[in-house]
This record gives structure tokens, C-alpha cells and sequence, in this order.
């Protein structure tokens, strides 16, 4: 129980460090990458093995690099709003 405080009190802590200076955006679709982590974090740390799941983390990994990553530059509308 005490390493589950501490270990969620530090990503916690971490998470509010970097979240000023990140968008919105970018903050909604880097929690989707958590899972992720979480297996990572499970198969390194406490070494549980990693089933037929795992082949789908990739696919989770690169919808958040397309929302996160610019295609090309960033244009702004005739109306002055940014899109």
C-alpha cells in the first residue's frame, strides 16, 4: 500500500509539473498513453510477462504521435482564429 502511495504521489507530482506547459490538447491525448506505461512499468519493474495484448500498444502509440505530431505548418484562417 505505501509503494502504491508513494509511486502515484510521484507520477502525481510529476504529471502537474509538466502539465503548464503542454495544451490541452496534447495533455487530453498523453493520458491515453498511461496504459501503456503501465505495462511497461509492470513487464520492467516486476517482470510479468507480456501477452498477445501488447500488440496493440503500438497502434495506441501512433494515434497519440498523429494528434500530438504537426504534419506540416501550422496555417491560420482568414477570420484570424487559429485552426
Amino acid at each position: 500500500m505505501i509503494s502504491g502511495a508513494v509511486t502515484s504521489g510521484l507520477g502525481y507530482a510529476l504529471w502537474y509539473a509538466v502539465l503548464p506547459k503542454i495544451t490541452a490538447g496534447v495533455a487530453a491525448v498523453a493520458q491515453l498513453s498511461v496504459p501503456v506505461i503501465a505495462l511497461l512499468g509492470g513487464a520492467l519493474l516486476l517482470g510479468e510477462v507480456i501477452s498477445v495484448a501488447v500488440y496493440g500498444h503500438p497502434l495506441v502509440l501512433g494515434g497519440i504521435a498523429l494528434s500530438v505530431v504537426p504534419l506540416g505548418p501550422r496555417q491560420e484562417s482568414s477570420n484570424g482564429i487559429d485552426s
